[in-house]
């Protein structure tokens, strides 16, 4: 068997030059995506074609683009276009989508570090501060039209991009920031200090790693924190561990796995029941096109993590006798990393203070999936 491994980078093109008959041919297939236009010409040209086919008992055509065109989400990421030289060039790619995902965000200085932070309300909004935290490998942006509609409703609301994601800062580990679980919490404390959220504040956690890292810090600050809703999130030590950060911590395959661009946004359709739409697909694949920073970062995180430690921490830590704030944990239902079973259970550990929402229709990300239902169910809750 051969193995072909492609790597794109900025200064190559898929397409070696722009001659009049490449030109034509582009044209002739400009919406056809290039790992179309390999297979079927792969079997056009095979007088047999039908045949091999039909001996590899239907087996499909080796897609060397298979690692972008099997996400829905990216098909149209790389296509060849009228000009060939611009078909799938990841300059033009970033060119198209750089300003693109900034929604409500500006970049704040924190210590060392200059955060993304996403605001909506004022401070004189009169129902209080909520602080939204994104989980892995994600960032701030899922929780936009969430922000939007919460303001709306009388809220004051924060999103930052946690350390090495989205357009935040991305520090090289060992420089100052070496993405560990106690370094997280000292930074987002200086982060709070800076951006003025006063204590009591409403908490809204979600997600893998740097989302478990949001509900680690509650239980070490639980004084500051008014009411908790936590979104889909690893809460018990039964909560399975997705292949990707599974692919992270093995040596040499995890530096390959987390370079891949379109990660981010393979991650959030394979746990939902939706396909992306390319304008939010672009702005979950930027920061891992416009550098190595956030795929290094994503990797250095998993690998300092203990998952099952994590997990055992949170269930314990929010069990009943241990916590006695209220806990508002909205579930979609078609999350295809956590079933429903982890949320029941982690009920059950405490159910004077937990309030169970089973979201229909929602996957993984139920802020993306469906913002409009959880701003109803966190409306209720604070």
């Amino acid at each position: 068997m051969v193995c072909w491994t492609l790597f794109i980078s900025p200064s190559l093109s898929l397409l070696p030059n722009s001659s009049s008959s490449t030109t034509a041919t582009s044209r002739r297939i400009s919406r056809r995506s290039a790992a179309t236009f390999l297979a079927s010409s792969d079997t056009n040209n095979s007088k047999d074609g039908k045949k091999k086919k039909d001996k590899d008992n239907n087996a499909p055509a080796f897609n060397p683009f298979g690692f972008v065109t099997d996400n829905p989400s990216s098909r149209s990421a790389i296509q060849i276009t009228e000009t060939p030289a611009e078909a799938g060039n990841v300059g033009q790619m970033l060119n198209r989508i750089e300003d693109k995902g900034r929604d409500y965000g500006s970049t704040i200085k924190s210590g060392k570090l200059r955060w993304f932070v996403r605001e909506t309300g004022t401070s004189k909004s009169r129902r209080g501060t909520v602080v939204f935290l994104h989980g892995a490998p994600t960032q701030s942006y899922s929780y936009r039209v969430v922000m939007a509609q919460m303001a709306d409703a009388g809220f004051h609301c924060f999103a930052p991009d946690w350390i090495g994601f989205g357009f935040s800062d991305k520090p090289q580990p060992g420089y100052g920031f070496d993405y560990t679980e106690e370094e997280f919490h000292v930074e987002f404390d200086k982060l709070l200090q800076v951006l003025g959220v006063e204590s009591p504040f409403f908490l809204v956690v979600q997600g893998f790693l740097v989302g478990s890292y949001g509900l680690t810090w509650a239980l070490k600050n639980s004084t500051r924190i008014s009411k908790l809703a936590i979104l889909n999130s690893p809460l018990t030590v039964a909560s399975p561990i997705p292949g990707l950060f599974q692919q992270l911590r093995i040596p040499l395959f995890g530096e390959f796995t987390c370079q891949n661009a379109v990660m981010a946004e393979r991650f959030i359709e394979a746990g939902s029941a939706y396909v992306l739409k390319l304008e939010k697909a672009d702005v979950y694949r930027l920061p891992y096109l416009a550098s190595s920073g956030p795929g290094f970062a994503l990797l250095e995180t998993a690998r300092k993590a203990n998952f099952k430690d994590i997990s055992s921490r949170i269930a314990t830590g929010f069990s009943s006798g241990r916590w006695d704030r209220p806990i508002l944990l909205a579930w979609g239902l078609s999350d295809k990393y956590l079933p429903q079973s982890v949320a029941e259970e982690f009920q059950k550990g405490n159910p004077s203070a937990v309030d169970l929402k089973l979201i229909e229709g929602a996957g993984h990300m139920p802020q993306e999936d469906w913002p409009e239902k959880v701003v109803n169910a966190l409306r209720r809750f604070l």
